[in-house]
């Protein structure tokens, strides 16, 4: 994205030193990403975003999607990573080789609408993941939910009206992009929260709107858009919630996926900019998977 970007290489360096400082890296199975196929990412978007979004990868410097949203010469092989590597932990955790699979990818997805890249977000990569579990795996019903800061207006432009698929937001309002406050499908559960809201507002959206949701839902593979950005230390945002949170979130969405999933949970990170709290809270999300 350029130097002095928020959504900066250093995220992925300081998850892998934290799961290492933690004692969890050795505990985990790790996979290298492979590239998404084309017709992967078309499940999720356009032909012709897809073209556009490889047509705008520069040969050199960068190329500005919007005013936060840069490409590099290697951008568009990042994006295809990132949602390959979501596509690679739906068939893991399909096949039984694991319960539950973390995607420490680079860029985040859920701002990316079916035809639209924005807010840092190439590809939907939760998208990806979800549609591929419906279409490659027969899966009759997913869920996605999303605790990022920011709406996950991506998410639900793809997947407003699809009954196959719960899409399950909490997020800051009013805050960039705007979107997820007026909502009327029926597959669509979100949930503003005011600047200053903090751990109690936070829990008690997830019990009182996420919970009975997917529980009537009854997904058979729950897909996270893992943000860490409501956090009260992180700098683009004015939630705050607490490291212990994060924990607490990901237990009652495994408790869920053990109960309607066989356990099945994909989770792939979004946003985080304040690299210590980014760090802390994902070798937490990791551990309650993991457990």
């Amino acid at each position: 994205m350029g130097a002095g970007h928020p959504e900066q290489p250093a995220r992925l360096t300081v998850i892998h030193d934290q799961l290492v400082r933690d004692g969890i890296e050795p505990l985990l199975m790790t996979r290298e990403a492979t590239p998404a196929e084309r017709a992967q990412i078309e499940r999720a978007h356009s032909g012709g975003h897809i073209g556009r979004i490889a047509a705008a990868a520069p040969a050199e410097g960068l190329a500005y999607i919007d005013g936060d949203t840069a490409m590099c010469a290697h951008s568009y092989e990042a994006a295809l990573l990132a949602a390959g590597a979501n596509v690679q932990a739906v068939d893991m955790v399909m096949a039984g080789e694991a319960r539950r699979a973390f995607c420490a990818v680079r860029p985040p997805g859920h701002h990316a609408e079916r035809d639209a890249a924005m807010g840092f977000c190439l590809f939907n990569n939760a998208a990806v993941a979800a549609t591929h579990a419906l279409e490659r795996h027969g899966l009759e019903r997913v869920a996605v939910v999303d605790f990022d800061v920011h709406h996950g207006n991506g998410t639900e432009d793809i997947f407003s009206g699809d009954e196959r698929v719960l899409f399950c937001s909490t997020f800051q309002h009013p805050f960039y992009p705007g979107s997820g406050h007026d909502t009327r499908a029926a597959n669509i559960v979100n949930t503003p929260l005011a600047a200053g809201a903090g751990s109690r507002e936070f829990r008690a959206a997830v019990e009182r709107d996420w919970l009975p949701a997917l529980r009537r839902h009854r997904p058979r593979l729950i897909v996270v858009s893992a943000g860490f950005d409501a956090h009260k230390e992180d700098f683009l945002a004015h939630l705050n919630l607490l490291d212990a949170d994060y924990e607490w979130v990901t237990r009652q969405i495994c408790a869920v996926a053990d109960e309607c999933a066989e356990g099945r949970v994909v989770s792939t990170l979004e946003g985080g900019y304040a690299l210590g709290a980014l760090a802390r809270c994902v070798s937490l999300h990791v551990k309650a998977m993991l457990d």
